[in-house]
C-alpha cells in the first residue's frame, strides 16, 4: 500500500473481526473492536475515508462557506451606510483550496491513525463473499470470526431515457469542476441537490432545480415552500410537478425533455447536475448468495442490533440505506462492534436524531413530522413562528425562516422540531435534548434563554402554542 498503514496478522492467522469499507463507518468499527482488544482487518478499496471526507460532507461544506461569503458581501445592503462587493475571480483556486483541506483530514483522520493501533491491520482490494459466506479479498480468503460490512453509497443514477449518453456531473465530479459554467440543471431537489444548486448560484451560475416533488420533499411543507421562495430571490428557478421524457446533449448544452400537467417542456443548460439520491454499494459483495438480504433500495437490512440475515455478519453506515449521515454512520458501526464482539445487548436507536441540510438559511430538523407524528396516532398540536418574530434575526436584519414545534396535544410532550434559519444548525441540539428529556413545550417555554440568539426562537415558538409572543416585551418571557 503506498499511502496506508499495514499492520501483521494475528499470531494464530485469524481475525477477530474483518470490517469491509474504510470510510467513517468502517474506521468508527475497527477503533471500537481494537479498544476493546480485538485484531481487526480493515478491508478498503479505491481512496481511504469515505464518502464524507473525500467527496462529500467536508468539500461541500468548504465551498459552500465559500458561496456565502459572496452572498454576504451584497447582504450587507441590508444595512445602511454599507456597500460592499464580492465576486469569484479565481474558481480553480477555490477548488484547490477545498481539496488541499480533504487531503490534509484524510491524512489525519485516517491514514495517519492506523499506526496508532497496532491491533488493526489495513487490506486493500476487493471484497467479497464466497457462496459458503467465507470472505475473500481479490479472492484470497481472510479468517475473520465476525464481518461487518460498511461500504457505504455512491451517486444514483435516475431513470431518464439518454442518460448514460449525457456527460452529466455528479455531486462528487460537480464540485471537482475547475471552471464554472454559465447554466446548470440540477435533478434532484433532496439536501445534496439544494446545498451544491446554492452554491453554483451564488457563485453566478444560471442554475435550474427539477424534482417531481419540489424542493426539500421530506421537510416540513412550510420549510420547503418558504426555502423555495428564498432560493426564487437568488436566482434559482425550481420546476416541480413534472415527469422526465429524456435527455440529450445537442451541441454544447444539454436539453432535459419534460411531461407537466401544462404540457411539454424542454430546459437547456450547459451542464447537468444528477443529486437524485446515492444507492449503496452492495452489488460486488455476492450477498444473496451468502445469504445476505437487501431491502428495495438495495441497501443492506440490519435489525436493531445491526445483524445481518446471515449470522455473525453485520452492517452499518450508509450501505444499510438509513440514516445516510456520517455520525449515524459512526453511531451504527459502534453498536455493530460492541455487539460483533460481546453479547449482542446494545440496539440502534434514531429516534432523537437531528438532521441539517446546509443551505442559507440552514434547515435542522429532529423528531417527528406533523404527517409523521399523525400517522403515529398522536393528537398533534403545531406551532408555528417565523423569524421576524425572533430579536436576533431583526438586528441581523435577516428574517428569512421559521420555527416549527410538534407537541402531543394531550401531553404536551414535544415530538418534533423543524427550523429554517441562518443559524439552524446551531440550534437544532436544544430541541433534540428537550424530545429526549420528555419535556412539554410548556417547560421550554419557560426556561431561561440568552437573549439575542437565534436559539431563543424555540422557547417563542413553544410559548406560541397558547399565546401571542407578539404581545410580550423584550425577555418579557
Amino acid at each position: 500500500m503506498s499511502d496506508c498503514y499495514d499492520n501483521d496478522k494475528p499470531a494464530n492467522g485469524q481475525y477477530d473481526l474483518a470490517v469491509i469499507g474504510a470510510g467513517s463507518a468502517g474506521f468508527s468499527a475497527a477503533i471500537t473492536a481494537a479498544d476493546e482488544g480485538a485484531q481487526v482487518a480493515v478491508i478498503g478499496y479505491g481512496t481511504i475515508g469515505g464518502t464524507c471526507v473525500n467527496v462529500g460532507c467536508v468539500p461541500s461544506k468548504a465551498l459552500i462557506r465559500a458561496a456565502e461569503s459572496l452572498h454576504a458581501a451584497s447582504a450587507a445592503e441590508r444595512f445602511d451606510g454599507i456597500e460592499v462587493q464580492a465576486k469569484v475571480t479565481d474558481w480553480s483556486a477555490m477548488v484547490k483550496q477545498k481539496q488541499d483541506l480533504v487531503d490534509d483530514l484524510r491524512k489525519a483522520k485516517y491514514i495517519d491513525i492506523l499506526p496508532a493501533y497496532n491491533s488493526i491491520a489495513y487490506l486493500e482490494g476487493k471484497a467479497s463473499f464466497a457462496d459458503d459466506g467465507a470472505l475473500k479479498v481479490d479472492g484470497k480468503p481472510i479468517n475473520a470470526k465476525k464481518i461487518i460490512i460498511a461500504t457505504g453509497t455512491r451517486p444514483a443514477l435516475p431513470s431518464i431515457e439518454g442518460i448514460e449518453d449525457v456527460p452529466f456531473l455528479d455531486s462528487t465530479t460537480a464540485l471537482e469542476q475547475e471552471t464554472l459554467p454559465e447554466s446548470m440543471i440540477v435533478i434532484g431537489a433532496g439536501y445534496i441537490g439544494a446545498e451544491i444548486a446554492q452554491i453554483f448560484a451564488r457563485a453566478g451560475v444560471k442554475v435550474t432545480i427539477v424534482s417531481r416533488r419540489g424542493l426539500l420533499p421530506e421537510a416540513e411543507p412550510e420549510i420547503g415552500e418558504a426555502l423555495t421562495g428564498y432560493f426564487a430571490d437568488e436566482g434559482i428557478s425550481i420546476v416541480k410537478g413534472i415527469t422526465y421524457d429524456r435527455i440529450e446533449q445537442i451541441g454544447n448544452s444539454v436539453h432535459l425533455h419534460l411531461n407537466s400537467p401544462k404540457g411539454a417542456k424542454v430546459i437547456t443548460a450547459e451542464k447537468v447536475m444528477i443529486a437524485s439520491g446515492r444507492t449503496p454499494n452492495t452489488d460486488q459483495l455476492n450477498l444473496k448468495a451468502a445469504g445476505i438480504d437487501i431491502a428495495g433500495n438495495q441497501g443492506i437490512i440490519v435489525d436493531p442490533q445491526m445483524r445481518t440475515t446471515r449470522d455473525n455478519v453485520y452492517a452499518a453506515g450508509d450501505v444499510t440505506g438509513n440514516d445516510q449521515f456520517v455520525y449515524m454512520a459512526a453511531y451504527g458501526a459502534k453498536i455493530a462492534a460492541k455487539n460483533a464482539l460481546n453479547s449482542n445487548s446494545l440496539s440502534y436507536d434514531n429516534s432523537v436524531m437531528p438532521a441539517v441540510v446546509f443551505t442559507d438559511p440552514q434547515v435542522a430538523s429532529v423528531g417527528y413530522t406533523e404527517a409523521q407524528a399523525r400517522a403515529a396516532g398522536f393528537d398533534v398540536k403545531t406551532s408555528i413562528l417565523t423569524l421576524d418574530n425572533v430579536p436576533r434575526a431583526l438586528a441581523a436584519r435577516d428574517t428569512r425562516g421559521l420555527f416549527k414545534l410538534i407537541a402531543d396535544a394531550k401531553t404536551k410532550k414535544l415530538l418534533g422540531a423543524h427550523i429554517l434559519a441562518p443559524e439552524g444548525s446551531d440550534s437544532i441540539q436544544t430541541a433534540a435534548l428537550a424530545i429526549k428529556a420528555g419535556m412539554t413545550y410548556e417547560e421550554l417555554g419557560s426556561m431561561i434563554f440568552p437573549y439575542l440568539t437565534t436559539v431563543e426562537g424555540l422557547k417563542l415558538a413553544a410559548q406560541t402554542f397558547d399565546m401571542d409572543v407578539k404581545k410580550l416585551s423584550c425577555c418579557a418571557g
